[in-house]
Parts: structure tokens; sequence; C-alpha cells
């Protein structure tokens, strides 16, 4: 706040409200129960100027000059409040702000449903000077509505909209993606009229089941976690105060860059229990013993042991069959075709060392009956020589030189002929199509080539 602004004379209420003391309501509260007095004098009327607390005590103790103006950010959960207290005893934000901050206050409202980005700040005329719509500082918002909606509708926004004799400024919003029967879209605005989001996109016929403040002047709300407070650095407040105050600085400070913000708090360490002797002190409450991580189990690979020499001699064997013996013992292969008793061999064969050779047992090897006029295969006479006594057996054919004189049947030949000109066509007969015209673009064997070209006509000698 610059130095003009501090000689000017103000309320009681509102000096004390921007020292941090409580808020306005409340400060004209404490007036009235005759808790505040200036220079030892109880003050009866909250309607006190001034233009420092100096000589101003709460409950008897003096106040201290207000405290340059701290901004923080916080990620609001959905199903908060945004107020002090709630008559109905419904959560608020106060009730979920880590310990540690001063007295801050909300800048703007987010509603029960809303969740994202909401600023705290400790000085209540900083405050009011970022909500004013006059001001220019834009808010941004991502909407997850219910419904269709085209991008045209969306444009004719940033003319401003009226809804219920309520008249609502320029909007910019567009189209993000769509999930389904769902669209998300992207506003910004820089009045936010309560539920100005809500009734606009109404207005439009969506239903909207999802709202996120991203972004308020150049503060955004980044990967912050749901219910985490950081504070603005010095530095980047200064800087974007200087902005603000200029003519039409609302536009300009909102398009600042600022770094990564610095956190509120560090967490606690944790409590380590008191070395007593082994008793523990009286009045203090006993440290609950935290149990030891379950260890993991480790891999171990598996070995497979190695074979040993003497394990054939110290392993127990089974009774071999009759006529084997052990396996140290027994003959080789060719030689235990004696020692092996075989059984008896079937009729007309004899044993495996008494076989005859393939070529010397034809005459051995009992024979059927052969077919009739057929002679043993040693007796019959060669394949060139049995023509004429083979018997023939009576075929539909005559023999070859009959078929070459002519038919040997001509009725049955004829009614033949006339069986198949009466016969319907069966399917996968062959049949043979009429050829049609030849076509004119088709060479002269029917194929695909290009038509003749027309004759020369004859050179003439001049």
């Amino acid at each position: 706040m610059s130095s003009s602004n501090t000689k000017e004379t103000q309320r009681i209420a509102k000096l004390l409200a921007r020292a941090g003391i409580a808020s306005r309501r409340d400060i004209e509260r404490m007036i009235t129960d005759g808790r505040i007095a200036l220079d030892g004098k109880v003050l009866d009327t909250p309607a006190t100027l001034l233009t420092s607390l100096r000589g101003v005590t709460v409950d008897g103790k003096p106040v201290a000059e207000p405290a340059p103006a701290r901004l923080f950010r916080y990620h609001k959960p959905a199903g908060l409040l945004t107020t002090e207290r709630d008559p109905a005893g419904r959560p608020t934000i106060y009730d979920h702000l880590p310990e540690g901050l001063p007295r801050v206050m909300p800048v703007g409202r987010l509603d029960l449903s809303t969740e994202g980005l909401l600023l705290l700040t400790t000085d209540g005329e900083f405050k009011r000077e970022l909500e004013l719509p006059a001001t220019g500082v834009e808010r941004s918002y991502r909407a997850r509505a219910y419904g269709n909606v085209t991008q045209a509708q969306l444009e004719d926004l940033m003319l401003g909209v009226e809804i219920e004799g309520i008249r609502y400024g320029s909007i910019n919003a567009n189209i993000e993606r769509r999930t389904g029967a769902n669209v998300w879209i992207e506003m910004t605005l820089t009045e936010g009229k309560n539920r100005e989001v809500r009734r606009v996109l109404e207005h439009l016929g969506l239903e909207v089941n999802r709202l996120i403040r991203t972004r308020y002047g150049p503060f955004y709300l980044g990967d912050m976690p749901a219910g985490d407070v950081d504070e603005i650095r010095r530095a980047d407040l200064i800087t974007f105060r200087t902005v603000l105050a200029k003519p039409g600085g609302g536009k300009t400070a909102s398009n600042l860059q600022f770094a990564v913000r610095s956190r509120v708090e560090e967490p606690a360490p944790r409590p380590q229990p008191v070395a007593t002797g082994g008793k523990e002190p009286e009045g203090r409450r006993r440290l609950a013993k935290v149990a030891p991580a379950a260890k993991k189990p480790v891999f171990t690979a598996r070995v497979t042991p190695q074979a040993r020499d003497t394990d054939a001699e110290e392993r127990p064997r089974a009774v071999a069959k009759p006529g084997f013996g052990p396996r140290g013992e027994r003959p080789a292969r060719g030689e235990r075709s004696e020692a092996r008793p075989r059984g008896p061999g079937k009729p007309g064969f004899a044993p495996r060392g008494e076989r005859p050779a393939r070529g010397e047992h034809s005459e051995e090897r009992p024979r059927g009956p052969g077919k009739p006029g057929f002679a043993p295969r040693g007796e019959g006479p060669a394949r060139t020589d049995r023509t004429e006594e083979r018997p023939r057996v009576p075929g539909k054919f005559a023999p070859r030189a009959a078929r070459e004189e002519g038919p040997a049947n001509p009725a049955r030949a004829a009614r033949a002929r006339a069986h198949r000109e009466t016969r319907e066509p069966q399917p996968g007969d062959f049949v043979d199509r009429p050829k049609g015209p030849r076509r004119p673009d088709r060479g002269p064997a029917g194929g695909r080539g290009k038509p003749s070209k027309p004759a020369r006509p004859p050179r003439t000698r001049k």
C-alpha cells in the first residue's frame, strides 16, 4: 500500500481487519462488547475514523501496525464451503487448512461442488481489489457438461448474454474435447458473478457436472494436489500489485509469468521417545512402537547336486526278469541270442538261425489253390504265349478288329445316340455354347487386341 493511502483516514474496523485481528463484522461486535479502547478510553461506536492504530488496544493489549499483505494459493476440494463458519454444520475450508497459517481471507468464492484454485490473502483491501470486475483480473475454468453445444454458440458469448434480467460480460469459451455424452469447455471471464459459469452453460442447454477453477490472474493451479497450500513469493506479489495499480492493468497483470512458488510449511519432524531409564514419565503419552517392516523374501537360486560315481553300486536295484542278468553281467546283444529263451515259432517257420534264405524256401512254403484258369507260378506260360490260352470274359465291346470295321451292335449304338439327343442337361455336363458375333474391338482371333486399322490406300506414282 502506498504512503498516501496509509495517511488516509479509515474506519477502525477496517484497520483492525487489515491488521489480522478479526473480520469487520466481528470487530463491530467486539466494540459493542467494550473490548476495544483508544488511548485508554473504551470505544462505543464502530464509526471511529483513524489514520493508524497507534494507541488502540484489544482486551488491554496494544495492536501492532498491519504487516505487509501476503497471498497464498489453495487447492480447494469439492464438498467444502468457502466461509468461516456454517450454521448448518457443513465442513468449511477453515476446517481443512493446515496449521501455521495467519488469519487469511478468501479472494472470491467457490461453490460447494466447485473445486480448484482459491487465493487467500491477509489484506482485506487487496482482497476487495482483486474481486472487483472493474479491475479486470481474469479467471479461467474448466467445465464438464452434459449435452450438445457448438463452437459457434460459445463464440456468441464474447458479446455478452443476459439471463433473467442479469447481464453477464464477455466470456471467452472454447470446446476442449468430447468424452461420450459430455463435453469439456474452457472458459475465461473477468467478472466472476455468483454462479456465473453454471448459469451461462445452463442457458445453452447444458448440465454442468464438474467445475474446476484453473487460474486467477497470473496464478495457476498446475499440478497442485487437492488440499495443499503454498505462498506467493514476496517479489512476485509486489510485481503483480505494481502492474495491477496502473490504468487497465488487470489484463496485463493476468498475463504475467512467475516461477514455482515455495511451500508454507515443511512437514513436522517425527517425535522421538525420551530416554528415561526404561520408565515412562508421569503424565506423558506413551509413544506407540512402530512395527518393523516385513522382510521381503530373498530369491535363492536352486543348485542341482552333482551326480556321484558310486551311485551305481550303492543304489538298490530290483530283481531282474528271468533270463536277464545284472547290468554288468549281461551279454552283448549278439551273444545272448542263444541264452535268451524263445517261444515256439509259428507253424511252417523254423527258428531264426535255421531259416533258409528268401530265395531257397519258395518250394517249401505252402501255397493256396490258384485262381481258375491259372497254373502255378512256375508252370504257367510266358506272358507273350498265353494270349490265346487266357479265357476272355464276355464284355460290352467287341474285339479290337471288329471295332475297327464298324460297330458291333448298330441297334445299341442308335439307342445311345437317341438317348443323348433327348436327355436333359445335368449339372456338370459340358455345354457347347454357340458363339455370338465378333465384337468390333476384338482382334482377328477374338482376343483383346486392338481393332484392325482400315486398309491403307495404294500408293500412286506421280
